[in-house]
């Protein structure tokens, strides 16, 4: 898979030179790039925003250099002939469709090539998502100051999916899962020391059954203790 991200904060994403996006590039089962849009602006100062037509509040991203940078992405995209299903263009954005695990696993399957775009100050030219884009994603009911984090959040929940990116199929499989209406809580874990005693004096310990060694007896308190919440 091939991820490209469209942004005015390209340093943001030092965040890819760790953790799982970075063992997924080593292995060479992913290809990111960042984009900095900055690069496409037509003048000097390398302005990428300006005022809203018609007056409000905060400055609105700029048509041009997002189209200049898609186009120096997959030209092909602007071409008459393009049939790549495989390629998908995502815009950030607080109004947009929340991304969902279900997304995530769609994509890993489905895309060869994710563009995302940074939504930032107040928005963008609405002529950016009416004509380049494939769809908007929100990644919660809220408001971040721009789409940096969401393209991190998108990008990590497809890469760590991928067959040899995380340790075993098992450790992504034995986790939180979700269904159209809930999401089933994976069981508490634990780990060294089976007993932790608090500088107050408070004896934090490991519940008995999973020090006891007898698995089917582990097995049924993993599986007693999953919660199904709802969405």
């Amino acid at each position: 898979m091939k991820i490209d991200i469209i942004t005015a904060f390209p340093g943001v994403f030092a965040y890819f030179k760790e953790s799982i996006p970075k063992i997924a590039e080593e292995k060479g089962l992913v290809k990111i790039n960042i984009v900095d849009i900055r690069d496409f602006s037509s003048d000097t100062r390398r302005s990428i925003d300006d005022k809203p037509f018609g007056g409000g509040q905060g400055m609105l991203l700029m048509i041009e250099p997002i189209y200049k940078a898609l186009k120096s992405i997959v030209p092909e995209r602007f071409s008459s002939k393009d049939s790549n299903k495989k390629t998908k263009i995502l815009m950030t954005s607080a109004r947009g469709r929340s991304w969902r695990q279900s997304d995530a696993e769609s994509y890993k399957d489905k895309i060869e090539h994710l563009i995302i775009i940074c939504g930032h100050y107040e928005g963008v030219d609405q002529r950016v998502i009416d004509n380049f884009v494939d769809e908007e994603i929100s990644i919660g009911n809220y408001v971040l100051s721009g789409g940096e984090l969401p393209a991190m959040v998108i990008s990590d929940s497809i890469l760590r999916l991928i067959p040899g990116v995380v340790g075993t199929n098992e450790s992504v499989i034995d986790e939180t899962s979700f269904n159209k209406d809930s999401k089933l809580i994976e069981y508490p874990q634990y780990t060294r020391p089976a007993t932790f005693t608090t500088d107050e004096g408070l004896d934090l310990k490991v519940p008995d059954i999973l020090l006891s060694g007898h698995h089917a007896n582990i097995e049924k308190w993993k599986a007693s203790n999953q919660k199904e919440v709802s969405l």
